[in-house]
């Protein structure tokens, strides 16, 4: 089977390899993923609590590109790795412990970023983070959900906020609205009845106010970068889920109301100063805890999607051959939406 993978730390897009036959390429491709090694890689076996799926899209996430930059350096990865943990598919084989899913069904699983190994068209998966997908629900709409679509429910998910219309609804600011989480995060906070605001460039305001934001802002106007518009100066959030590295404690702070809360969900090292500051603060930023939502949430978030409540925002769609293209673009950080590889 064919499989992308690196074998150190740093390189970016230039750093992956192809592994596979080199039927599967010509020259411009090879180009774009610096070289090719002329081996064929086994198909994964599956273990008794595994699935067998054949990936049909994979989505990329800054924690992708973060890891092979050496975020988690020198404990891992284990080299070479294949890297990506959100991938849509069909199974094709089952383990002998797994009941509920079968060959043949449509599935979207969440890998562990430590293993990881979605950047290929084989991935043996854990059946307690596959689930089956609804009808309608298409690889692509599936595949961004397991990282960007989870981490925006669990932030959401700690303001408090209900998804079955009987909650009251904060006013909420959402940074970096047009990301991969973000687009995720408007579209949840609506459904939770809140006020939304959201920053962004000046190209995606009219996408961000689609997906239901009330109010938008650019980012590079003054009036962006300080949170809050010309025409409500004296508006404060009751929370602001920050999904921008570069937004500090110190600009969100003066635009949250007297108890209001900063949920961080990309923190740079002024924030975790200041989360510890402010733990017995009135006003105070918290760094979301690591991700511990999974199948039943996956479901949920599918359910949304099948129904038309949710939808997945896609950036760009690249064939596996290109996949170097799509690693770039997720890494130049101005993607809108969810960068997608496709088999």
């Amino acid at each position: 089977m064919r499989a992308v993978h690196y074998t150190g730390y740093g390189g970016g897009a230039g750093a992956l390899k192809l592994r596979s036959l080199a039927a599967h390429l010509n020259f411009q491709d090879m180009t774009y993923l610096n070289w090719v090694q002329h081996v064929e890689i086994p198909v994964p076996s599956v273990k008794k609590h595994e699935v067998l799926i054949k990936v049909e899209a994979a989505s990329i996430n800054p924690l992708d590109w973060s890891i092979q930059k050496g975020m988690l350096r020198p404990f891992l990865p284990k080299f070479p790795f294949i890297p990506v943990t959100d991938v849509a598919g069909e199974i094709v084989e089952t383990g002998s412990a797994v009941h509920e899913l079968k060959v043949g069904d449509k599935v979207l699983s969440k890998l562990s970023f430590w293993k990881g190994g979605g950047l290929a068209e084989y991935i043996a998966a854990p059946d307690s983070l596959t689930a089956v997908r609804p009808a309608g629900v298409s690889a692509a709409d599936a595949a961004g959900l397991p990282v960007a679509g989870l981490t925006a429910l669990k932030a959401l998910m700690s303001i408090g906020t209900k998804f079955d219309g009987t909650g009251t609804g904060a006013n909420v600011l959402i940074t970096a609205a047009s990301g991969g989480v973000g687009t995720y995060a408007v579209q949840l906070a609506k459904l939770g009845n809140h006020r939304v605001t959201g920053t962004c460039g000046a190209r995606n305001m009219d996408l961000v106010r689609s997906l239901g934001a009330d109010e938008v802002l650019d980012y590079n106007t003054p009036e962006g970068a300080r949170l809050t518009s010309s025409a409500s100066d004296d508006e404060k959030y009751d929370y602001i889920i920050n999904t921008a590295k570069n937004v500090n404690w110190s600009a969100m702070k003066p635009t949250l109301s007297s108890h209001g809360r900063v949920v961080d969900i990309t923190p740079n090292p002024g924030n975790y100063v200041a989360a510890m500051l402010t733990m017995l603060a009135r006003k105070k930023i918290t760094m979301m805890a690591l991700m511990s939502l999974g199948k039943e949430e996956m479901r949920f978030l599918m359910e949304l999607v099948g129904e038309g409540k949710l939808r997945t925002v896609v950036d760009s769609r690249c064939p596996f051959e290109k996949v170097a293209e799509a690693w770039e673009k997720s890494m130049g950080g101005h993607a809108t939406g969810k960068v997608l590889v496709e088999m």
